[in-house]
């Protein structure tokens, strides 16, 4: 691995576990270098769609995919990655990618919140397959990131074991609340 970022590691431990050439989701559009890395991962044959609720967000991604050749891999939607199961069914997602906190460069009032990222995140464990992969960049601080962390954190610490693989990573010697890169695996 070259990079210390959390979003490279999460890719990078995401591409372990998933397919090439499969159905993907980007949870959390924001700048649109998640859905990227899932339409180079889905290949010609596999598909990715990718949600946020601001029109910005969809914008920024639509502009990256063109400039890389992508955009008909993804299908981009407005709308909160609560409502992923109205688009997709159950059981048929191979991997998703949550990247918590607020669009970079955006309205910071505009973030990720406790109650519906955790709901949202048991919506993609209902549309992931068995053997799909979930990867979650969790961020703290500002007005809500600290009250997401300790929300998202104790929901997968009480994932069943049976059902899940959950890794959770951590800059054990970085200062002022690193984010924290989550891995699960639906066994």
């Amino acid at each position: 691995m070259r990079s210390y970022q959390i979003t490279e590691w999460c890719h990078e431990l995401f591409s372990l576990q998933a397919v090439k050439g499969g159905f993907y989701i980007d949870a959390t559009m924001g700048n649109g270098y998640d859905t990227l890395f899932l339409c180079r991962l889905a290949e010609e044959n596999g598909q990715v769609i990718a949600f946020d609720i601001q029109e910005k967000a969809l914008e920024a991604t639509r502009k990256l995919l063109a400039k890389e050749g992508m955009e008909e891999r993804a299908r981009l939607v407005l709308d909160s990655h609560v409502n992923m199961g109205k688009y997709v069914q159950e059981d048929s997602v191979d991997g998703i990618c949550f990247n918590f906190g607020y669009l970079p460069g955006g309205d910071h009032a505009l973030a990720t919140q406790p109650e519906t990222s955790k709901k949202a995140l048991k919506v993609g464990l209902e549309l992931l397959k068995k053997g799909g992969v979930m990867s979650l960049c969790i961020y703290s601080g500002g007005d809500t990131g600290f009250e997401e962390k300790e929300v998202l954190m104790n929901y997968i610490k009480e994932l069943d074991e049976r059902k899940y693989v959950v890794i959770v990573s951590s800059y054990y010697n970085r200062k002022n609340n690193p984010p924290i890169p989550v891995l699960i695996i639906k066994k």
